[in-house]
């Protein structure tokens, strides 16, 4: 039996790059068997961490020592740290939509009889592999035809096909539902059982009290708490307060309400599914949003919020199938997102790598994007202009970031839903639709973003906020729309609301 209580030793680990020291004197230890939490703004630090831990960024790029396994580690890339035991699963997973689970799972790891590969093998040793994270799927299904839940588990699945002994989670339930997140952090405490230590990079502190066994707190690439606790009795204050340096005694700001006209309505807006025929995602919906009004949006997973919002905005999303829209009094067709920008309407959406950013382009050509008339010059496009307006956004939305030539993919999440904002606030539109503008954000970011939010209400902005967190919807908004099965089935000011009537109306037809 091994005497050595640590499996991993990260001393003085300090990463710089161009202009920005990520990691400075980072320390961190981590018991063997156990469930060890990393957590810290966005920016902090955490997932460069792992990449040093895991060989990303190899030996000999980064100052300081590393010791696993009671062995020093000089990985010179992934496959090395893979080797040794180390496996990381991705906040955006990895898995290719068009093979089998078996394919992903063996990938660039096949196993081979005679040269070929042993498909009957592989296939029955998938099987035993669902069967510990707690699938019960046929080996041969393509993984585009998995839920996100489901792929997550297959992405285990495949790091315990390595012999692993260190499992890193990187916000492992930041796109999953309540169920599908209960179901991973179980499946955390049986592997713990098995003798498999996790490191868990998460956001969301009362997941983090309730699996952790120790808790370090990164801020500004420096270690500035780390302990022991007893899984369930974490206090989540004194992370928060670990985490941005301050006490956030009311994580949502203060914020006076003065709304004014009706300046945004929707009435009778009926979509159809564009995959299922006949199948509606917005059902006969009418609302309607003030000037400085901030109306949330609540629904359980799949009740149709994003569908909505995004066929509103240009009739990006589905098969129009009736209703009108209003702005300011005025009947408007709004048919392309060209239309929708050009009527004063901004949509920051859900998924902001994929619909909100272009990963390949700077900040700089980012916060322009949707509305390059507003920079061009005889045709032209006004570089001066260009670059003050991306620096004025960047400022006024606090982005930390070298300068505005840096691409958008090296920004934490946080910056990166900054950036979003900024490119639809330079539109200078009257209605914003922020569709879970905070998913992925640390405690310290998203009250940033809650600050920004009011200032825009209080700029006479109709904002309407959709979000899977009530706490936060009642924080933040003013008045608040439930949504079931494509239907809004309720209406209630959020000084009069409290999770249970929300959740009454989000699970009926009719509240």
């Amino acid at each position: 039996m091994n005497e050595n209580p640590l499996i991993l030793e990260m001393r003085g680990i300090t990463k710089e790059f161009p202009g920005v020291k990520a990691l400075d004197d980072v320390t961190l230890t981590v018991a063997r068997d156990s469930i060890h939490s990393i957590c810290g703004e966005n920016g902090a630090g955490k997932s460069t961490l792992m990449k040093v831990l895991s060989g990303v960024y190899p030996y000999g790029t980064y100052d300081g020592k590393i010791l696993f396994d009671d062995k020093e580690a000089k990985f010179k890339n992934i496959k090395e740290s893979e080797q040794a035991g180390i496996a990381i699963i991705h906040q955006e997973l990895t898995m290719i939509p068009e093979l089998s689970i078996t394919e992903n799972i063996f990938m660039g790891n096949e196993i081979t009889r005679n040269g070929l590969i042993d498909w009957n093998e592989e296939r029955k040793r998938t099987v035993d592999l669902l069967d510990k994270v707690g699938l019960s799927l046929n080996p041969d299904t393509l993984i585009k035809h998995l839920g996100v839940g489901q792929q997550q588990l297959v992405e285990i699945a495949k790091a315990l096909s390595k012999n692993v002994k260190l499992l890193i989670l990187d916000e492992p339930t930041s796109a999953l539902n309540e169920d599908d997140s209960a179901n991973l952090l179980n499946l955390m405490r049986g592997l713990k059982k098995n003798g498999i230590t996790c490191i868990m990079i998460s956001h969301k502190l009362n997941e983090i009290a309730a699996i952790s066994d120790a808790v370090t707190v990164i801020r500004d690439g420096h270690t500035v708490d780390s302990y022991e606790v007893v899984a369930g009795a974490v206090d989540e204050n004194k992370i928060i307060r670990s985490m941005v340096g301050r006490s956030i005694d009311n994580r949502y700001p203060e914020h006076e309400s003065n709304p004014g006209e009706v300046i945004f309505e929707v009435s009778d807006w009926c979509v159809e599914d564009p995959e299922v025929e006949g199948r509606m995602v917005c059902k006969n919906s009418s609302f309607y949003v003030r000037a400085g009004e901030i109306v949330g949006f609540a629904g359980l997973m799949g009740a149709g919020r994003t569908e909505l919002m995004r066929s509103i905005f240009g009739k990006n999303y589905g098969i129009y199938r009736g209703g009108k829209i209003r702005i300011k009094g005025k009947e408007v067709t709004l048919n392309s997102v060209e239309a929708a920008i050009k009527n004063g309407i901004a949509y920051v959406p859900e998924d902001r790598k994929n619909l909100g950013l272009n990963l390949l382009d700077t900040i700089r050509k980012t916060v322009v994007s949707a509305d390059l008339k507003k920079i061009t010059s005889r045709g032209l496009l006004d570089s001066d202009m260009e670059l003050s307006e991306a620096e004025e956004y960047c400022k006024t939305l606090r982005v930390k970031c070298a300068n505005v030539d840096v691409g958008v993919n090296t920004l934490s999440g946080g910056n990166q839903q900054k950036v979003v904002l900024s490119k639809w606030l330079f539109t200078e539109p009257d209605v914003l639709i922020l569709d879970e503008p905070t998913r992925g954000i640390d405690v310290g970011a998203k009250y940033e973003i809650y600050k920004i939010i009011h200032e825009l209400a209080a700029q006479g902005k109709a904002v309407i906020m959709v979000s899977s967190e009530l706490p936060e919807l009642l924080g933040v908004v003013d008045r608040i729309y439930t949504i079931f099965e494509g239907s809004i089935t309720g209406e209630l000011m959020a000084s009069e609301a409290d999770q249970e009537s929300l959740m009454k109306r989000m699970t009926v037809t009719s509240g």
